[in-house]
């Protein structure tokens, strides 16, 4: 098992700090990273936990997978690699899209 932790579902309001006290219970916190928006610069309500050994993440995972966080039920499983995604040309060709512009 790998080290690196999924967390979704927590309010827009948790900060990384947040994360890390309620998953230090569980081990040794490497890093604790909230996903941010681009556009709006808010918090997607998700993020990633990396602990210090594959024995924390998964006592982590086991413990805190369905917990209530401030008034939300958490997801915590393990992460899992990025997938690809083809450019976006060839997603909107798949999906039916013309070359039609509107401007």
């Amino acid at each position: 098992m790998d080290n690196k932790i999924y967390v979704g579902g927590f309010p827009y309001s948790t900060t990384e700090k947040q994360l890390e006290e309620l998953f230090s219970a569980y081990g040794s916190v490497q890093s604790a990273r909230v996903i941010i928006d681009k556009f709006s610069g808010r918090s997607k309500g998700f993020g990633f936990i990396e602990m210090s050994s594959s024995a924390e993440a998964e006592s982590a995972i086991r413990a805190l997978d369905g917990k209530e966080f401030d008034g939300r039920r958490l997801t915590v499983n393990q992460a899992r690699p990025r997938e690809r995604r083809p450019p976006f040309e060839d997603r909107r060709e798949a999906m039916g899209g013309s070359e039609r512009r509107r401007w």
